[in-house]
This record gives C-alpha cells, structure tokens and sequence, in this order.
C-alpha cells in the first residue's frame, strides 16, 4: 500500500545541522518529561497532600500522551508537522507553568493532563519530520541516534529531577520544560516549510472521544491491577466492560469515517499490524525490565539509591548502543527484519536463563549481564519504525508513527501491570506482607521486624528473590513473542 508525496530533499550537511538538533530537541523534551518528574513525588505529596492521588501524576500523563500521539500523527498529515510540532511545544509550556502553579493535587492532575497533550505531539512529530525527509535507509541511522537520546533521557530525568527538587524545590521540574521549549520553538523555524500543498480536511471526533475512553478505562483498569490488595471487584467489572464497549464502537466508526483516525485500509495491513505488536511487546519488556530491576536491586541485593543508578547505566547504555550498531549496519546493507528475529530471540534465552540463574551472579556480574542482553534490545524500534514507513509511504506517515508511539506506550502500561500482578501475587503466595515486610526493605530494612512477628530480613529477601524468577521469565516472555513477529514481517528489507 505504498504511497510517495514530495520528499524534502537534504544534503548531508544540512541534515546534521538543521534537521538532527531542531527534530531532536522538542523528542528530548517530550522523553525526558516522562521520567523527570519521579523523583520529586514524594516533595509534591508533602507539600500538596492527598498522597492517595499521587499515582495519577504519572498517569494522567501517560493517558494524553496515549491518547494524542495519533491524533497529532493525522493533524501533521493534513496541515504540516512543523506547524503542528510549534503547537504542541506551546501547549507544553502552557501546562508545565500550570504544573508549577499548582496549590492542590486536583490541580496538579489536570495541569498533568494538558502538559501529556503537548508531549505526545513532541515524540510523534519528530519521528515523522525525519520519515518525510530522510530517504528511507539512511533513517535507520537517524533512529538509532533517537533511540541512544531517549535511554539518555530515561537515564537522565530521575537524576536530574532529584536535583532540581533538592535545590529549588519540586516545581522546578516542571518549570525548566519552559525555557528548554521555547529553544525548541526557535529551533522549529529551521525546518523546511511545507512543499505539499494543504488538502481539506474534517475531524473523526466521534472517533476521537471513543478512543479516549477506551484508552482512559483500560489505563485506569491497570492501574488497578497494580493494587494488589484492592477490593474493588465491580469497579474492575465495569472498566472491563467500557474497554470492549468502546473498541467495538470505535471499529464500527472507523469503518464509516470518512477521516479515520485509525484508518482500516492501514490496520489490515500485515506489515503494519505486525510492527505494532512488536511496539507493544517492546513497550511491556524494556519498560518492566527498567520497572522492576531497581526494586529488585534494593530489596534483593540491598543497594543503595546511588549503586542502583549505577547498575543500571549497562541497561540503558546497551540498549543505545544496540540501537546505533543497527542502524548503521542497516543504512548500508537494507536487510532490516533479521536483525528483532534474532536479536529479540536471543534476549528472550538471556532473561529466561537469568530467571533462574540470577541468585547465582555477583551484584555486578547481574548487571553488566543485563547490559549484554539489553544490546539485543536495540534491533528493535528502529527497524519497527522505518519498516512501517516505507510500507505506507508519506501520505499516512504521521498516522502509522502515532500507532507505533501509542502501541509501544499502552504496552509499557499494561506490562508492567501484568507483571507487578504476578510478582505481588507470588510474594503473597509465600506470606510476604507487602505493607509491612516488603515497604520496610524498601525504605533500607528494619530490625523491628523480628520483634514484631515478622520473618527475619534475609528470609524476606529470599522470598522476593524467588518471586522474582517470575518476574524474568515473563520479560523473557514477551521478547519471545516479539520474535516470532519479527520472524513472520512481510517486510524483509527496507
């Protein structure tokens, strides 16, 4: 289903200097904002209370960030992603100064809300302003350059966020998106202007509010998933019920759109749909590996916060690098999809045996182990993005982008929930009290547990560390799945 459309045409030097930093810049915002904020929730909850809602900070940004990554894909399409990429900058100024205004959580949550409404054009738009003017081989190397960006800015935002807070206390990490935006606005205005020329086009509103009801229920409906001592049963029943009320409504309105946000002609695609399950299984394994290690780290390992972020910097830095050795080997040969089959495969067999190996390994052994296996983790969004951009040419390039960012954003979400789930179950199958015995390692160990009643802190320790083995084996899990996806791609070479 290949289409073309005027392509920007770019010499080398001009893609360095006017294309990389003026795309990648507004993405740096949008990653690090995702992860930023983490550090000061515990400074927002003492000082805005209502800690009970301090949860939806997180994820009333993931949810617009869901629910707009394709929403902006279609409005780049119709009227230019530069133009479209200005707006969403302004409206994250807009909601970060909300952020830092805020005087209750209430407040705080909405400001949330619309700061996601800017971040999700910012990730979108960037990877589809380099798809409209980067041939489509040499933007396997673009990505790999994007993909090392976003494990940086992953690795960044905790750190810097914690500084920020300590220094000049937590509005702070909303208020520095201000002047880092409006660098990004003037670093827009670089771009080439729009060649093609505007088209008419109407809005699939009805569309619009069913897939944000979907996306808000089934966000919501994980979110209580993660409590595993929630009771609410029939809360849980009827999420349940508007997430399949709302995807059968929205399929049965797409097929009749006349400007569908999903178009179906795209989603019955091979190709494409088979890119967007790798997205989700990527989104459920690195996200739950960056979840989940630094929990087990603390409980299992008993590491400090500063040794932890230092174990985990092989994770994120072979992932990068993975990430840059793909592209350039794919830049100059085309062969794309061996590169997840195998190397997804290969992750898979690396977590399954550190499932049940782990105990086994050195600290640093564990995490330099970890770093190796996450190297295969790079073979993956690159090659997922630009496969589907050459199937579907320039015409639908901002909505095929936006699936990706949604697919690899509601699989991080759900994942993760699945596996919080399973290791919480496991640990309760064991008799580990969560509130107690698991919250008192946490926070650096107790030695009132014994005189409370309570199992001795190396036998908790050993009882998290074999929930855990769960907890690799589902990771592994998921690489296996998107696998055998990558194994069946239609799309071989780009």
């Amino acid at each position: 289903m290949s289409t073309t459309s005027p392509q920007v045409p770019l010499t080398g030097r001009v893609s360095l200097i006017t294309l990389f930093p003026s795309i990648i810049f507004p993405m740096f915002i949008g990653m690090i904002g995702e992860t930023i904020v983490a550090t000061a929730l515990p400074a927002i909850a003492a000082s805005l209370g209502r800690v009970e809602l301090i949860a939806w900070v997180i994820v009333t940004y993931l949810i617009s960030l869901s629910i707009t990554a394709p929403v902006y894909g279609r409005l780049g399409d119709a009227f230019g992603r530069r133009r479209m990429m200005v707006v969403a900058l302004l409206i994250t100024i807009v909601g970060s100064i909300l952020c830092a205004a805020s005087t209750t959580m209430e407040m705080l949550i909405a400001a949330r809300t619309l700061q996601g409404l800017g971040g999700g054009g910012l990730i979108t738009l960037s990877h589809a302003l380099i798809a409209q003017s980067v041939p489509p081989r040499d933007r396997v190397r673009f990505h790999g350059y994007i993909s090392a960006i976003g494990f940086g800015a992953s690795a960044m935002g905790p750190v810097v966020g914690g500084f920020l807070t300590d220094q000049f206390g937590w509005p702070s990490v909303f208020l520095i998106n201000v002047p880092l935006a409006l660098v990004g606005v003037m670093l827009v205005f670089r771009l080439p202007a729009r060649m093609a020329p505007f088209e008419p086009f109407r809005f699939d509103l009805p569309g619009l509010v069913l897939f944000a009801s979907f996306i808000w229920a089934l966000l919501i409906m994980v979110e209580e998933v993660r409590q595993p001592l929630s009771a609410r049963v029939w809360l849980a029943i009827a999420l349940t019920l508007v997430v399949l009320l709302s995807l059968v409504l929205l399929a049965g309105r797409e097929r009749r759109a006349s400007n569908p946000i999903f178009p179906p002609s795209l989603m019955k695609n091979p190709t494409v749909w088979r890119c967007n399950a790798m997205a989700i299984c990527h989104g459920a394994y690195f996200v739950s590996m960056l979840t989940f290690t630094p929990i087990y780290l603390r409980v299992v390992r008993d590491q400090s916060v500063i040794e932890i972020g230092l174990l985990m910097l092989p994770i994120t830095f072979g992932s990068g690098l993975g990430s840059l050795v793909t592209g350039q080997i794919v830049s100059r040969i085309g062969r794309s999809a061996i590169f997840p089959s195998v190397g997804l495969a290969a992750f898979a067999v690396l977590l399954a045996i550190l499932g049940l190996y782990a105990e086994s390994m050195s600290t640093a052994a564990f995490a330099w182990y970890l770093g190796a296996a996450a190297l295969f983790t790079g073979t993956v969004m690159g090659i997922v993005q630009v496969t589907v951009q050459a199937e579907v040419g320039t015409t639908m390039l901002g909505t095929s982008i936006g699936l990706i960012s949604l697919s690899r954003a509601l699989g991080g979400a759900t994942g993760t929930a699945l596996i919080g789930a399973t290791l919480f179950a496991t640990l309760a199958a064991t008799g580990v009290e969560i509130s107690t015995e698991l919250q008192a390692l946490l926070q650096g160990g107790s030695s009132d547990l014994s005189a409370l009643g309570h199992a001795s802190e190396a036998e908790i320790r050993g009882e998290v560390a074999f929930a855990f083995h769960g907890v690799f084996l589902l990771i592994a899990l998921y690489a296996a799945i998107g696998s055998a996806l990558a194994w069946t791609l239609p799309r071989r070479t780009i």
